[in-house]
């Protein structure tokens, strides 16, 4: 079975030589490449001497970096690690086993604190808030949703459009699975702190807001229904609000003393019907796009008839 072990770097000369060494000593028959993301250290020297094929993504961003690994590699199991040193290479084998055994599309590692100093402040709850966001939006969600470590199946892959440019692309991967409700488990495994000297790329609120920002735009693209609905019902009670004390001055006197506002609350009304009728209109643009999607998900192989060299039957 081939296996790819895909590395996002930016700046990381000090850990990434330890992380190519882990992953090859515990998946030697597997093939590991190290994408440089403009970094300005020996990055690229380091991971070449530890034994990666290294190449380079000029346009900055880790999402950037994953859309040109997704669709430059060839694999049957890929798995996404960052380079930090961070995430426990010696789980990769169970993460993979898991996939091929139950036939899922992902595996996501659930990070297990081993230090107080692995999360910066903050960033748990941040993770919890964008996580359950998440969960309460598509009714389904996962224990850590913003985990840079996880397997996936070729299917998965090669149907995911990975449009993101920065560090919400773990939110789009997140949405993708529960959009198409693919097969997916988690697992625990350990997580630590960076090696002494290096920084994380990760800004707490520039992108925790940009990963909010995903969050809503996905909840418009893939529950268009839903967003429209709350949206024309939030216009509906602004326009009742407004309206109701003008009608019931009309019904005791038979004037409209408030014209201005009559015409405020009757115009807001027809934003709210033109809002639940876009919600009906996107609802059935979204589940044409969602059947396409589908669809080139199941032009590719399941991971255990990969592993066995088959291909899915067209019958």
């Amino acid at each position: 079975m081939r296996v790819a072990v895909l590395l996002p770097c930016h700046n990381e000369e000090r850990s990434i030589g330890t992380v190519v060494g882990n992953f090859r000593r515990v998946l030697p028959e597997a093939e590991i490449y190290v994408y440089d993301n403009v970094s300005t250290d020996r990055t690229s020297e380091v991971a070449a001497a530890a034994g990666a094929i290294v190449r380079q993504e000029s346009l900055k961003g880790k999402g950037n970096v994953v859309r040109r690994m997704f669709a430059d590699i060839e694999a049957d199991a890929y798995i996404l690690c960052d380079g930090d040193d961070t995430y426990d290479a010696v789980s990769a084998p169970k993460l993979v086993d898991r996939l091929i055994a139950d036939n899922l599309d992902m595996v996501v590692a659930i990070r297990r604190e081993i230090a107080d100093t692995a999360y910066r402040r903050g960033h748990r709850l941040g993770n919890w808030l964008l996580t359950s966001s998440v969960t309460f939006i598509f009714g389904r969600g996962m224990t850590d949703m913003l985990s840079g470590y996880r397997v996936f199946s070729r299917r998965f892959v090669k149907s995911f459009a990975a449009l993101s440019s920065g560090f919400e692309i773990e939110t789009e991967m997140t949405v993708h699975a529960l959009a198409l409700r693919v097969p997916m488990a988690e697992i625990e495994t350990a997580y630590g702190t960076r090696s002494e000297g290096s920084s994380s790329k990760l800004r707490t609120y520039r992108d925790g807001l940009r990963i909010l920002g995903t969050i809503f735009k996905m909840f418009r693209e893939e529950k268009p229904l839903s967003f429209f609905s709350l949206g024309s019902a939030i216009l509906a009670f602004i326009s009742i609000v407004l309206g109701v004390p003008i009608v019931v001055e009309f019904m005791e006197t038979g004037l409209v003393p408030r014209f201005p506002t009559a015409i405020l609350a009757t115009g807001i009304m027809i934003l709210a019907f033109l809002s639940l009728t876009a919600g009906f209109v996107l609802d059935s643009v979204m589940l044409g796009r969602r059947e396409a999607k589908r669809l080139n998900y199941l032009g590719h192989a399941a991971p255990s008839l990969s592993s066995r060299g088959e291909t899915p039957s067209r019958d």
